[in-house]
């Protein structure tokens, strides 16, 4: 277990040895977290509000582990990453190998729907639902049947001025209002908004479609907990 407040350059430095998926899937929305997003909503969860250290994690759509891992190094109970894609289950794996992290992450090849038991803390970086209308609230809702705190990225909110704020590169991270769609499901669902924070999420050219070298956006981070 983590015993210290660890560097959030160290943990950037550890998820940056995370390998991405090798053949990503659009209709899946494979964008791996960036690694600023990840150590940024790590660091928040851990040290913040107190929510990986000693807990037991799970990562919901893991992909290949970059949260998963990021909580296991910062001191999580027990981690578990769990995602339908085999390939990306497989190069978590080898990722959490590469990182000296295999004894303390699990990984499950399974729909989010196979999961059972319950979390201190779920963390996720779902489908936003470009590619299929409403993935994200699959997520979201199974997410906080599981979990008793849910740390989950989501389409921003059109902050303005977190907008200016982050593009200066001045910050990680900014408070923000939460989207009132999603504030009405949370809450139908049995959950509460405790914080919501905007991000500059980057990403690479990926796809065909891609018309970047990168691509960079906002992204909302809800910090929620059941009722």
């Amino acid at each position: 277990m983590q015993k210290r407040i660890a560097r959030k350059l160290d943990l950037e430095m550890l998820l940056s040895r995370v390998k991405p998926h090798p053949t990503p899937s659009p209709d899946l929305e494979q964008y791996t977290i960036s690694t600023d997003v990840a150590a940024t909503m790590l660091h928040i969860a851990a040290y913040v509000n107190d929510d990986i250290i000693g807990k037991t994690v799970l990562d919901l759509g893991c992909g290949t582990g970059r949260l998963a891992l990021g909580a296991a190094f910062l001191g999580a109970r027990q981690a578990v990453g769990v995602d339908i894609d085999k390939t990306a289950v497989k190069v978590a794996f080898d990722n959490s190998e590469a990182t000296g992290l295999r004894q303390k992450v699990q990984w499950v090849a399974a729909d989010i729907n196979a999961i059972c038991g319950t979390f201190d803390t779920v963390l996720q970086n779902p489908p936003f639902g470009v590619q299929r209308r409403g993935a994200d609230r699959k997520f979201l809702e199974r997410a906080l049947e599981v979990g008793k705190i849910v740390y989950s990225l989501h389409k921003n909110v059109k902050d303005k001025t977190a907008f200016v704020k982050l593009k200066t590169g001045r910050t990680s991270a900014v408070k923000v209002s939460p989207s009132p769609f999603l504030e009405k499901l949370i809450e139908e669902h049995g959950g509460q908004i405790k914080d919501v924070y905007s991000m500059k999420m980057t990403i690479p050219y990926m796809f065909s479609f891609h018309t970047k070298r990168r691509h960079e956006f906002i992204v909302d981070l809800y910090a929620i907990e059941k009722r």
